[in-house]
């Protein structure tokens, strides 16, 4: 203001002035120019030094200041000041147009050069160290499905940042990110947020009586008679369970039978795995899930998970329940919001392989961004269990027998003499599911799975009394299951213990029936057969004592070297088989297995693991170690990964 005035001033008095001579107006008229021009460039030096002054200012951090924010775990957010006057002046208006002027100018390089960086710049201003994470999350919210996944693997890969950059990515990502991130092998733990805190207990409540009200509020009706056992039973022990502890008195009556072999446990504790199992079946309808959700079901049982960290029955249970809810998409959001991924994805890296599996089931089905099968309960993959980037070629399937497991059928022989410090230490040396440890090193490009369904020997100790499960119904049950999880889209092999090996049979057969089913018939290369009772076993005319003599099971029935289901399941399978040419591999123990403490039993003899195709080899061990190599290099499992390998050898080189 004050350099305008002093111009207009020296102009008016030019202008009233009477003209002087010419050589003192040409003089006069040099200076004021030189008076002009020199006051115009002192004025713009002022105002040039004080803008570079107020920018250095405002460039100058406290580093400690800067370190200390970088330690705190939220998102930072630019703040609006709320003052019309810095935010509508003329400084701040220049300096918004100079800034949209450079966004552009780096928008267009960026174009221009492919740069990664024209979208995030264009919308956001990071410090340096910044831009890595916020292009990873923009990156891993893409339209493009490919980048994304290369976004979630890139973040998995990276373990040089600070904490706070890992809690920046697990507020700000999205679901597909997080589970993702759960899904990664190598994904730090630092990007999985704890759950947020439980609702409180009503009061003068506890859990087992929240489990009981849950379980109640669940419908009664149109069930299969299975679950209504397991749901009546819980219902009633739990008042039981409930009557006895304000009344100062335990009671073992009603149905409480189970009770009988476990004196020794806390009542609680039997009565929430009683309500678990009720809710493990009511999970497998999708309606029930709902309720389940609905009535704080996710809350609950994360409550009793936590508390139980050390009873692994009681949290293989709970996985089992929001494994089945993950089946449900539309509960997905519901279930990543409660916590449950921090909670799996740490599970997930446990060296103990049930609870692994149980996890990486759950995941599975939460992650519909590289995933389209579907994990039912009872269906396990052993590997791949993370996102991997080995394609995978085939599939190898593990079918139990009677009184089996997905898990215990399958491991090392000698397991009971080794201690379980000792197997957590060196799974080289020893392995608790050989499929998973060995079979994964040496075919990566297998999927692996096995399947877990309930038998018993005896009415009296089934886990469902009015279950009557034949072989037919069995297998179109586990069929259903493994098609869902895409067992048919790619070449198979079957490999199956004992009675597993019937249900092989009658899957094949029914599988051949039906259209739908048309691609696992065509996709099956072989069968692996470790002393399967072809023609019949021995054990349903032996018994362990009395009450398995009186009430023997459907499945041990079944076995009986009379049975007509049997005889006929063996010739049309020996005829099916030979009209696909399956590839047959048997193994025959040649050991008696004591069964109890009463019985010595050939439970397989050879001339009944005979199939009529394939090579038959006798093994030196009874019936329960036919399928439990002792070692890596022993001839049970070299010879067994040498038939799968030959038999897919087409397969995996393709």
């Amino acid at each position: 203001m004050s350099l305008a005035a002093y111009c207009i001033i020296c102009c008016r008095r030019i202008g009233t002035l009477t003209p002087p001579p010419k050589s003192t107006t040409y003089r006069r008229d040099i200076r004021n120019v030189i008076k002009f021009t020199g006051s115009l460039i002192l004025g713009g030096s002022l105002f040039l030094t004080y803008e570079v002054w107020a920018l250095k200012k405002s460039l100058t951090l406290d580093t400690q200041v800067v370190e200390r924010e970088k330690m705190k775990s939220y998102i930072y957010v630019d703040s609006v000041s709320l003052d019309d006057r810095e935010n509508y002046g003329i400084t701040y208006q220049a300096r918004k147009e100079l800034h949209k002027a450079v966004r552009k100018v780096l928008a267009t390089s960026a174009k221009i050069l492919r740069g990664p960086f024209a979208d995030p710049f264009s919308t956001v201003d990071v410090e340096d160290h910044e831009c890595a994470v916020w292009l990873l999350l923009r990156k891993s919210q893409s339209g493009d499905r490919a980048a994304r996944l290369q976004a979630v693997q890139e973040m998995s890969e990276t373990h040089h940042w600070h904490d706070y950059q890992y809690r920046i990515i697990a507020q700000a990502c999205d679901l597909r990110t997080l589970i993702g991130l759960a899904r990664s092998k190598e994904s730090d733990p630092r990007f999985f947020l704890p759950p947020p805190p439980l609702p409180s207990l009503k009061e003068d409540s506890s859990i087992e009586e929240e489990l009981r009200q849950l379980l109640a509020s669940l419908p009664q009706t149109e069930l299969d008679e299975c679950i209504q056992y397991f749901t009546s039973l819980a219902l009633s022990e739990s008042s039981q369970s409930l009557a006895a502890q304000k009344g100062g008195l335990w009671c073992f009556g009603g149905n409480g039978l189970p009770y009988a072999e476990s004196f020794g446990e806390v009542p609680s504790a039997t009565v929430e795995m009683f309500c678990l199992e009720a809710l493990v079946k009511h999970s497998e309808i999708s309606t029930h899930c709902d309720q389940i959700e609905a009535n704080g079901g996710l809350q609950l049982l994360q409550r009793l998970y936590q508390l139980h960290k050390d009873c692994p029955k009681i949290q293989r249970n709970i996985m089992r329940i929001i494994g089945n809810m993950a089946l449900n998409e539309r509960l997905h959001s519901t279930i990543v919001r409660s916590g449950w991924v921090s909670i799996l994805a740490e599970a997930m890296k446990s060296r103990r392989i049930m609870e692994a599996s149980h996890a990486a089931r759950t995941l599975a089905n939460l992650d519909r961004e590289t995933m389209r099968e579907k994990y039912h309960d009872g269906v396990y993959v052993l590997h791949p269990q993370y996102r991997t980037s080995q394609p995978i070629k085939a599939d190898v399937l593990f079918i139990h027998g009677l009184m089996g497991a997905a898990f215990k059928t399958w491991r090392q022989q000698d397991s009971e003499q080794v201690l379980t410090e000792k197997i957590l230490e060196d799974e080289a040396r020893y392995t608790t599911c050989w499929p998973k440890t060995w079979l994964a090193r040496d075919c990566p490009a297998l999927r692996i799975i096995s399947v877990e369904y309930d038998t018993s020997l005896s009415d009296w100790r089934t886990r469902c009394p009015v279950e009557r499960k034949s072989i037919a119904f069995r297998s179109n049950e586990l069929l259903r299951k493994l098609r869902a999880a895409g067992v048919g889209d790619r070449p198979v092999i079957w490999v199956s213990h004992s009675m597993g090996g019937l249900l092989v049979k009658k899957m094949l057969l029914e599988a051949s029936k039906k259209p739908e089913m048309s691609t696992v018939i065509n996709n099956t290369r072989g069968i692996i057969f470790y002393s399967v009772p072809h023609h019949g076993s021995h054990l349903a005319e032996y018994s362990v004592n009395i009450r398995y003599l009186l009430f023997p099971s459907l499945e041990v029935k079944e076995l009986s070297k009379d049975s007509p289901a049997l005889k006929t399941l063996q010739d049309d399978f020996l005829e099916f088989a030979k009209d696909k040419n399956f590839q047959v591999l048997n193994f025959v123990e040649t050991l008696p297995t004591y069964i109890g403490s009463m019985i010595k039993l050939h439970v397989v003899p050879v001339e009944s693991a005979d199939l009529g195709i394939g090579d038959l080899i006798p093994v030196d061990v009874d019936h329960l170690n036919i399928c439990k190599p002792k070692k890596k290099d022993a001839f049970l499992y070299q010879r067994t990964l040498q038939f799968i390998c030959e038999t897919l050898a087409k397969d995996l080189e393709n």
